[in-house]
């Protein structure tokens, strides 16, 4: 799950070799795409808008934190691994993507498989005793991420100058093959969009017949993705649907010497 608050139109996409998670496949070099241009005059590092990084007190899981490459951490994006993975390579995916204003936050999940010798982890338990996969496991990676929430806005409130902070839900929420395991009965539906990366069977990671009517029945905005293939979005063509509605969500504060390039825009 990726979730980022708010928008802007400027983003770039991955450049670099990717991290290679267990069990999936990583996304191939890309192209760097940038839409904002920078120069000007010198930004004085101290009116940058840069958070406290988390500590171990205020998220109970083992995670990897990096703030934002261009120092004004107005977005955080949240990376949860699969089952039998950890949070590292995941903090690398994270920074490889170089988003503009965003620190990136790859949470671990809190338990280990049992009897395996590796370094493999589970939000919940998955297994019986005799190994075969639970039928319906207990939730837990939303309470992670909601940690993680509770810790972004006590740094924001610290750094605000009135008392009228105002809670915002996540920008939004990405999932690559993960459905919901159960959801609430809502009086109104959420507002975050959701974007559904999934592929077909009986390739992996496939979802559910039921796993988009589920997530229509919770979310105003749901974007389905289904690319052919196998494991993580690859190419190019795969992350660009997630890179789409980075784009759209999140949050830009506006920085000297930073000036938005539009594509295609009239000169005044």
């Amino acid at each position: 799950m990726l979730a980022l608050p708010r928008a802007v139109t400027g983003h770039r996409f991955p450049s670099g070799d990717s991290p290679r998670p267990r069990s999936q496949s990583t996304p191939s070099t890309m192209a760097s795409e940038l839409h904002l241009e920078v120069e000007a005059a010198p930004v004085d590092a101290t009116r940058r808008k840069v958070k406290p990084p988390p500590q171990s007190t205020a998220i109970s899981a083992p995670f990897d934190y990096s703030p934002s490459d261009d120092g004004t951490d107005e977005n955080l994006l949240v990376l949860l691994h699969g089952l039998g993975d950890t949070h590292l390579p995941f903090g690398k995916l994270g920074r490889s993507f170089k988003l503009p204003q965003t620190a990136t936050l790859a949470l671990r999940a809190p338990e280990q498989i049992p009897y395996l010798y590796e370094q493999a982890f589970q939000w919940y338990p998955s297994f019986d005793p005799l190994g075969d996969v639970l039928a319906a496991p207990r939730s837990g990676g939303s309470v992670a991420a909601e940690s993680a929430q509770k810790w972004w806005r006590r740094a924001l409130q610290l750094q605000q100058t009135s008392d009228n902070t105002s809670l915002q839900p996540f920008g939004s929420v990405v999932t690559v093959g993960g459905p919901l395991l159960s959801y609430p009965t809502l009086s109104a539906l959420c507002t975050t969009p959701v974007l559904v990366f999934h592929r077909p069977p009986p390739a992996e990671p496939s979802l559910p017949r039921d796993a988009l009517p589920a997530f229509r029945k919770g979310f105003t905005r749901v974007i389905d993705v289904e690319k052919s293939g196998e494991g993580m979005p690859r190419s190019r063509d795969e992350w660009h649907p997630i890179m789409q509605l980075w784009s759209e969500r999140l949050g830009r504060r506006q920085v000297d010497g930073f000036y938005e390039v539009m594509t295609g825009a009239n000169a005044a």
